[in-house]
């Protein structure tokens, strides 16, 4: 290398490299680490010449490549640059400015257009003509699909293309000379070449997760290295590397050398200008508008230093307050991006402040964006993890105890994933448990609050948080287990704004959780809420798959052991039985009489008996409290933090206009003279009481056509009495589910606007919930800032077969032993059986295809032997399903272990076949600690026989190594059923204020033990890759069966339209097997670009599908149409395209024969026609039919279509269609639907359980018929997706019939 270098210039190198380290690495500036330093890049230098020089230029086909494009630089008079910047609206004056600069420093030499990713959706026109005469174009951060896809066929030929930090198929279009990022040969995705890679192994921590970091840290020096390897491929190489480090750097100065630096030495053009070195910014530093000279700081101590001592005691002086933050303010970091604090982006000013203002020190940390994972692990600690660290726990080996500094709380302004940021969201592994490790590590509450940067406040408070914004802000982050999270503002034209009301509700949310952390347990006020609904029928303290009371005694147990202060309950041993009584107590506060004289019983015949409600008893804890409406006028008028962007109207206004004057308002939950009445029990600081009743007062129709479903003044005086007198700390919510997160307010990203918002304040929210309902926990997650703790399902039981049922197996049984001798006398037993349950109506006796007459023992015994022995066969088979079906038995504590017994019902369950009888028990019951391999020693002789089957040789011993495998999950799943106490450890974490780790929810049986171990923060699966592979291939089988059950229903009629049920719940759970249902109806599959996103529902061509294409109304739950907007958006997109589609005949296409019949009968636009997407108005929820049903309001089976209908009427898609009313769509569709497809996720719900089905499924084939005429026939199709098999479609009499006789 030396000779092939010359002597003078390796010294020169070396003294450079040198210099180039210490300044690169401070901290490492020792002589003896910088000469090894120095020995690594000449070793990547060697590698790196090698690379460039020996290896061959790979052509498309991935051989040698003739030309190349290696030869020199061209040079030329003018050029074009195209520079379009994603994510980064607010900087478009920036780059349009630089753009105008160099046109006057530059005249004709160099034209720059500057463009944002807004303009690709807005201006396309416009980028196309700019791209058609480019030399060069330049892009950063664009990942939408329909841009990329846009952008890869305009750019490909452009001369020049750097793209970075962008969809890999658009960076795979790189290509500086001879250095490209095209996919390998073998189809892999692209990546850095060889040679890079060769340079960055020298740099970072050597951690997998760091490398992104490393990448960072070669920038710097990587293109001054490169200046001493000759060659043209090196030289090419350097350029690309060189123009990403003023890109990277940002700012005006930086981003015109780089445009000068491009239009010189790539593209050949003399600008008359030179390009100006690297204006530097740390990588990592900490900046505040406050500090000397705008300088950032690198160290952490000392910007706290300064912080303390000069700029936080003049703090609000000038106010004319005392000024000043509390010498122990909590102390709260901040990681910012790093380009928006070079581009001084005045939001950050507004953010700090609003912080200070609230008590908070921030500690505001500028990174590029990939290395937040670094500065927390080793930057930040906290004293959970000093006082480790003092007792000899090292939890993270990595962290920097020179220089790291302690904070209460971790805000996070980036969003994305905390390992990798940006670049990690586009991984399919985002290294979740690495994030999750260090923050369990540091064990504080690590929120993300960020303004949105690709979409509009306009937008955002109409519509809520939508497509990749979400994601950013809230899917990704809550797989590392963010809490609270809070958007807090978005674009108004190209420059970010933030709301104030939205910087103060982070600041109150964090000093809540700061306060659980620093109070002592003693002085905390918990309130517990339980549940009441319906009222007046013994729901009190009930949810689901909970057993309330039992988790009340837990919990307060726990809480005793903790320290808190439990009043009369405090000295109690042994507190088994207090659950009954405090719900007890809890039902008879609410009695009318109580409530309307405002108070408590008074005396012990009032008590009833029940010592925590009797005066004359030392347990007495009752506590009746009542809010004036004066003082409920008050803190509504400004109960929402600020005025709403939605709304213009106070809290106080809003209700007024619902439920009338506060004066006078009487009704639910007040005294006889207007007083809103908050009940309940006081045990010491922990209060218990019921969640009011969302009320639906007098008549619920009148509320049918209501957006705003206000809740009445008790519900809204109840938390902020809670909140703003009793002085709460924190919030218990037991159970599934309540209803504060269902209230009006934006569907996504809370603002002023939403009651949820208003009414949880800034009291930290801890919320048991079930783990298999990902779905709904996400709203209570999102709407209602519940930090969810996760609790086990009940162990799940076998339906059995009552008494007749069974005598009928028992013939079948005999018969199937002989049916042709004693078989025949076994006829009529078995047809009179039959016909005494009603088997006959499940199991139809068709004797032939003409057959008319009535089934009875005569005919059985008169029909053919084998017409009576199909028969025979298939009530076998049908009484075989009854028996086996699935279903939840009891209800779980929360914290309690589960027993042997029940250890074994989970296992049978979630193996079945997979062991032999006896076996799940036999593993159950071997204890904690118990050795897979043992136990199947132990047992081999008759488990292995079992397994084996009869079978001999490689099959046995193929039979016997998946027996053993079994064996190793079972055990595996009985140690995570055994953690179950870590709920109440959860809950127990959740109130100290500390981290409560997360973890994906579902159930065991579908999901498998990912789902274990219980008592974390749940989340559900990543909405950009929905449906997964799976679900598509059970979705486009069940779509064939929907239809050839259509058909079979109707005497061969092809459906026209078919409505699919999309819930968010089993569209988490089947990830998106209803949504793969409806695709494969229309004749669509997923597309997915390289990161495995699914990006754009395709249609296939009509020849390769074969059929028509069914034309499908989606009805949306609220859950499903917020969680998953990016899903609907490409719904949207697909029926749209299957409407215009000119070239398909309308015989085969009914999408768009019935949106151009629905055109012209309407008098609308074709768009608006093809909607197919509906659900609740914007921000509600609920089709109000059960409310209906529950006040026996209705008379017909058509009044609940109708109102169902009028709910639902709400259409959603793509651009501003967020609940437009379009009810004549909806009409259209209904009155060609012949078949409505709902989909059941579990076994713990059926048809019968829940009221959901009927007020949904049955309301929609009700309105089907309503629309059609009395005598319409709508078939039901039911699909039981409950991971249990792939059992078909079945009609919904068929459903049912088996759920009355396994559950009844």
């Amino acid at each position: 290398l030396i000779g092939g270098l010359g002597a003078a210039r390796w010294e020169d190198f070396q003294r450079e490299a040198h210099a180039l380290k210490l300044r690169a690495d401070e901290a490492e500036a020792r002589a003896e680490a910088a000469r090894a330093a120095l020995r690594e890049r000449a070793a990547a230098v060697r590698a790196l010449e090698t690379d460039v020089e020996g290896a061959p230029a790979e052509g498309p086909d991935g051989g040698a490549e003739v030309d190349g494009g290696g030869e020199e630089v061209v040079r030329r008079a003018r050029c074009t640059i195209v520079l379009v910047a994603g994510f980064e609206s607010f900087n478009k004056g920036l780059y349009a400015g630089v753009a105008e600069e160099l046109r006057a420093r530059c005249g004709d030499a160099l034209e720059v257009l500057a463009f944002s990713d807004r303009d690709l959706d807005d201006s396309r026109e416009e980028i196309e003509a700019a791209l058609k005469r480019a030399d060069c174009v330049f892009a950063s951060l664009v990942f939408d699909y329909d841009q990329v896809e846009w952008l890869r066929e305009r750019v490909a030929d452009v001369p020049v293309r750097l793209v970075f930090e962008s969809a890999l198929e658009l960076m795979s279009l790189t290509r500086v000379g001879t250095f490209e990022m095209k996919p390998k040969a073998d189809g892999s995705k692209a990546g850095p070449p060889p040679a890079v890679k060769a340079v960055l192994s020298k740099f970072g921590s050597g951690k997998e997760e760091d490398k992104l970091a490393g990448y960072l840290s070669f920038l710097k020096v990587g293109p001054k290295l490169l200046r001493w390897v000759p060659g043209r491929r090196a030289r090419d190489l350097r350029n690309w590397l060189s123009a990403y480090a003023y890109w990277n750097q940002g700012g005006g100065r930086n981003v015109a050398s780089m445009l000068v630096y491009l239009a010189n030495e790539v593209l050949g053009v003399d600008t008359g200008l030179a390009p100006e070195a690297v204006e530097e910014t740390p990588a990592l530093g900490l900046w505040h508008p406050a500090l000397p000279g705008g300088r950032p700081m690198t160290s952490a101590r000392e910007y706290l230093r300064w912080h303390r001592e000069s700029y936080a005691p003049a703090l609000g002086k000038e106010e004319g307050t005392s000024g000043g933050l509390a010498p122990d303010a909590p102390t709260v970091a901040v990681l910012l991006y790093r380009k928006h604090v070079i581009t001084r982006q005045g939001y950050i000013w507004q953010l700090l402040l609003g912080l200070e203002r609230k008590g908070l020190r921030p500690l505001p940390i500028f990174i590029n964006g990939v290395e937040a994972h670094t500065v927390v692990r080793d930057l930040l600690t906290t004293p959970h993890e000093a006082e480790a660290r003092a007792a000899g726990v090292k939890l993270i080996d990595s962290l920097k105890e020179g220089e790291c500094v302690e904070v209460d709380a971790i805000v996070s302004t980036i969003g994305f994933p905390l390992v990798g940021g940006p670049a990690g969201s586009m991984e399919g592994a985002r290294q979740a448990e690495i994030a999750g490790s260090i923050l369990a590590a540091k064990n504080v509450p690590y929120v993300v609050a960020a303004p949105l940067l690709v979409q509009d406040v306009w937008s955002w408070t109409r519509s809520g948080v939508a497509g990749l914004q979400s994601v950013v802000l809230y899917a990704l982050p809550e797989l590392d287990g963010a809490v609270d999270t809070v958007a807090l503002g978005a674009l108004s034209g190209d420059n970010i704004v933030l709301l104030q009301e939205r910087v103060d509700k982070l600041a109150d949310r964090l000093n809540g959780w700061v306060g659980l952390a620093r109070k002592r347990n003693a002085d905390k006020r918990v309130a517990l809420m339980v549940y009441g609904f319906p009222p007046g029928v013994g729901a009190t303290g009930t949810a689901a798959l909970l057993n309330v009371p039992k988790s009340l005694e837990a919990t307060l147990d726990a809480m005793r052991a903790k320290g808190y202060d439990l009043g009369p309950l405090g000295d109690v041993a042994d507190l088994s039985g207090y659950g009954e009584t405090i719900v007890a107590a809890l039902e008879r506060l609410s009695e009318p009489r109580l409530i309307a004289a405002g108070r408590a019983p008074r005396d012990s015949r009032e008590a009833g008996g029940n010592p925590l409600l009797d005066p004359e008893s030392e347990m007495c804890c009752a506590a009746v409290h009542t809010v004036a409406p004066s003082e409920l006028a008050a803190w509504l008028e400004d109960g929402g933090g600020g005025v709403g962007l939605r709304d213009a109207r106070s809290l106080r206004q809003r209700v007024e206009a619902q439920w009338g004057e506060l004066e006078r308002y009487r009704g639910i939950m007040t005294t006889s003279e207007g007083e809103s009445v908050v009940a309940g029990l006081q045990l010491g600081s922990v209060f218990i009481g019921v969640q009011p009743l969302l009320g639906v007062e007098g008549d619920p129709m009148r509320l049918l056509f209501e957006r705003d479903l206000t809740p009445h003044p008790q519900y809204a005086a109840h938390y902020m009495f809670m909140e703003r007198a009793w002085g709460a700390d924190a919030y218990v919510h037991m159970g599934m589910h309540g209803t504060a997160e269902w209230l009006p307010g934006s569907p996504l990203g809370n603002t002023a606007d939403s009651w949820s918002d208003a009414l949880m304040g800034g009291v930290p929210n801890v919320y048991v919930y079930a783990a298999n309902n990902p779905s709904e926990s996400i709203v209570a997650k999102r709407r209602g800032y519940g930090t969810i703790v996760s609790h086990n399902v009940p162990p799940y039981g076998r339906a059995g077969l009552y008494k007749q049922l069974a005598t009928m197996r028992d013939l079948l049984a005999e018969f199937r032993e002989d049916p042709v001798g004693k078989g025949e006398d076994l006829r009529g037993a078995i047809a009179q059986t039959a016909l005494s349950a009603g088997l006959e109506k499940d199991c139809p006796f068709a004797a032939d295809a003409e057959e008319t007459r009535e089934f009875s023992v005569e005919v059985a015994e008169a029909a053919a032997p084998e017409v009576f022995g199909d028969w025979a066969s298939r009530l076998w088979a049908y009484l075989q399903t009854l028996e086996s079906r699935l279903f939840s038995e009891g209800l779980h504590t929360l914290g309690a272990q589960p027993s042997p017994a029940q250890l074994g019902s989970y296992l049978e369950a979630y193996l079945g076949e997979r062991l032999p009888e006896g076996a799940a028990q036999a593993i159950a019951e071997a204890g904690v600690g118990a050795d897979a391999q043992a136990l199947y020693d132990a047992h081999a002789s008759a488990w292995g026989h079992a397994s084996a089957g009869g079978a001999h040789g490689a099959g046995a011993d193929e039979a016997q190594g998946a027996l053993l495998e079994s064996v190793r999950e079972a055990v595996r799943v009985c140690e995570l059923l055994r953690e179950t106490p870590g709920e109440i450890a959860g809950v127990m974490s959740a109130l100290e204020g500390e981290y409560v780790p997360s973890g994906p929810g579902g159930d065991l049986l579908r999901d498998g033990p990912g789902v274990l171990p219980t008592g974390r923060n749940i989340f559900a699966l990543d909405p950009y890759r929905m449906p997964s592979p799976g679900a598509m291939a059970r979705g486009e089988r069940l779509a064939e069966q929907v239809i050839e059950q259509e058909l079979a229903a109707s005497g061969g009629v092809f459906p026209e339209t078919v409505t699919v049920t999309l819930w968010g719940l089993d569209a988490i759970k089947t990830r998106g097997e209803s949504v793969a249902i409806a695709l494969a109806l229309v004749g669509a599959r997923p597309m997915s670009e390289a990161t495995g996103r699914v990006a754009r529902f395709e249609l296939i061509p009509l020849a390769e599908l074969g059929r028509p294409r069914v034309d499908v109304l989606c009805s949306m739950s609220g859950i499903f149409r917020d969680s998953f907007a990016n899903v609907v958006d490409l719904l949207d997109d697909m029926f749209q395209r299957a409407a215009a589609a000119e070239d398909e005949p309308e015989e085969l296409n009914f999408v768009r024969k019935h949106a151009l019949a629905l055109a012209e009968e309407a008098g609308i636009e074709p768009a608006a026609a093809a909607a197919r997407l509906f659900s609740n108005p914007s921000g509600d929820y609920g089709s109000m039919v059960n409310e209906r049903v529950g006040t026996s309001d209705w008379s017909s089976s058509a009044e609940l279509g109708d109102t169902w209908a009028s709910r639902n009427a709400y259409s959603y898609g793509r651009g501003d269609e967020r609940g437009v009313a379009r009810p004549a769509v909806l009409q259209g569709l209904l009155k060609t639907t012949t078949r409505v497809v709902q989909e059941v996720d579990s076994v713990e719900y059926g048809l019968t359980d829940i009221q959901e089905y009927y007020a949904n499924t049955g309301a929609i084939a009700a309105a089907a018929r309503a629309s059609q005429g009395a005598d319409a026939r709508v078939g039901v199709s039911v699909v039981e997706a409950t991971g249990q098999g792939d059992a078909p479609p079945r009609e919904l009499d068929d459903v049912l019939r088996m759920e009355y006789r396994s559950k009844l």
